[in-house]
């Protein structure tokens, strides 16, 4: 994929994000380390769990300069106020329900341009945290542009309304894994291998959060990676059985 360079932000985007990101550090206590894995060029597409309003102004506020977007549904410039945020971060309007076209074909634009394309394979938010089965419609964007694929996982803003009615700030962790591209070595892209390949991508989510988090995903010794391949030619990116077991003491404050 051509690669252009990634333009500056525009001043109403820089006002606007610095702002929000005023807001939401008030409203939050924020672990955003494991951002600067994030490339500071070139296309990408992150991979991330949806759980409610919090994620798309914390991610790109928190990503700045970087210039992210991502779909969203097409009832959000219903509202004037939400539909002039949406359009100063260059939203997709996403008909849902059917195969929007118009949609996929700006969101492999953006991504020729060197944008950050954020999507949401669950397809809605979830609201408690947990993740539900992905839907294969990442694959045939994936597959088109090139573009590598990188998980980001949320957790913990699925308690911000119960601390704002008591006052008390929201701790929000994002974690960040390791980037891979699609590959699948010439076999044909039916429906099912679609749903493979979403699945897979999904266990890489997965690995990345808490346990008690992965939800659908949770069995991490069931996931493969056939049509995933990882820089240096790794064929598995998943955290080892000592790894995984660790990681459930990340959880025991939230379950």
């Amino acid at each position: 994929m051509q690669t252009t360079r990634n333009y500056p932000l525009t001043l109403t985007q820089w006002v606007v994000n610095i702002i929000l990101k005023g807001i939401t550090r008030i409203l939050c206590r924020v672990d955003d380390a494991q951002l600067k894995r994030v490339p500071t060029q070139g296309p990408l597409i992150l991979v991330a769990n949806h759980i409610n309003f919090l994620e798309v102004p914390l991610v790109i506020t928190h990503l700045m300069p970087r210039k992210l977007t991502g779909f969203a549904k097409a009832e959000t410039w219903d509202n004037p106020v939400m539909g002039w945020l949406f359009s100063i971060w260059k939203a997709i309007p996403l008909q849902r329900g059917e195969a929007d076209m118009d949609a996929i074909h700006r969101a492999l634009e953006v991504l020729a341009e060197g944008y950050i394309l954020g999507i949401a394979p669950e397809g809605t938010r979830s609201g408690h945290g947990r993740l539900q089965r992905g839907h294969p419609g990442i694959v045939m964007l994936a597959l088109r542009s090139g573009a590598p694929l990188m998980p980001i996982g949320y957790y913990g803003g699925e308690s911000i309304k119960t601390n704002l009615s008591k006052l008390r700030r929201t701790d929000f962790h994002i974690t960040v894994g390791q980037p891979f591209y699609l590959n699948t070595e010439g076999v044909k892209v039916t429906h099912t291998v679609r749903q493979q390949i979403v699945d897979e991508i999904m266990y890489q989510l997965a690995a990345i959060l808490p346990p008690y988090y992965r939800g659908v995903y949770s069995n991490l010794e069931e996931a493969t990676t056939r049509y995933l391949r990882f820089p240096g030619g790794s064929r598995n990116n998943l955290p080892s059985k000592p790894d995984i077991e660790a990681g459930g003491k990340l959880i025991k404050n939230y379950a």
